[in-house]
């Protein structure tokens, strides 16, 4: 029996690409292609689409599914998410640093991901700016603006002009992580790519980079 699968299709693409969306749903991008092509892909890539799907369900921080037992990742650390029916007409999410209690008087799945959302953004908001300013005085590197937005391939990013973008779901990650990824963009600022230079000056600062590089690997935007 084959995948289920999402196809797009992008006149302009050249070539097949195989990825998952933030649901775990398969997705296919490609030209316009036959049916039979696409069915044969699924057969001849069956093994590392079956492994990859599992990899991807295993990581943490997966988007909320309100149907099952929910958990929300906070520093590093897992908590149960509640969801509490409430007499007033509008929706709330509590944290008591124990666990998360989502108050709601109308069942709306949507809803209740904006105002996760809203908690991540807010605590970025809070914490990171701090952060950013020690390491950029420590890097002797300075971003021209800084903001946060919730992004759903990126941790981070550095423009042509230094503007530096953090993703607000880093609120999910353990410190050393959140400090990686600031480091990492900060080090954009002199190098504008991945070549040895690039690494050379974040491990001046951050000397064990890879055990953090490999852990971000366990965790989903």
């Amino acid at each position: 029996m084959l995948p289920q699968y999402i196809h797009i299709i992008k006149p302009t693409l050249k070539h097949i690409y195989l990825s998952f969306d933030t649901r775990g749903n398969l997705v296919i991008k490609s030209p316009k292609i036959s049916q039979k092509r696409i069915e044969q892909l699924l057969l001849k890539k069956a093994q590392w689409i079956s492994i990859s799907r599992q990899k991807f369900l295993e990581k943490k921080g997966q988007r909320v599914d309100f149907s099952d037992s929910c958990t929300l990742y906070f520093l590093g650390q897992a908590y149960p998410l509640y969801l509490i029916p409430y007499e007033k007409k509008y929706t709330k999410l509590h944290f008591d640093t124990k666990k998360f209690s989502l108050y709601y008087s109308h069942y709306d799945e949507t809803i209740f991901q904006q105002h996760i959302d809203k908690f991540y953004k807010k605590e970025a908001q809070a914490h990171l700016p701090a952060l950013i300013q020690t390491w950029s005085k420590t890097m002797a590197l300075l971003p021209r603006k800084i903001r946060f937005r919730k992004a759903s391939r990126q941790w981070g990013s550095c423009s042509i002009h230094n503007d530096l973008s953090f993703n607000t779901m880093m609120m999910k990650l353990p410190l050393d992580m959140i400090q990686y990824i600031i480091v990492h963009e900060l080090a954009h600022i002199s190098h504008k790519h991945h070549q040895k230079s690039f690494w050379a000056l974040v491990q001046h600062y951050l000397p064990e980079y890879k055990v953090q590089v490999n852990a971000l690997k366990q965790f989903t935007t």
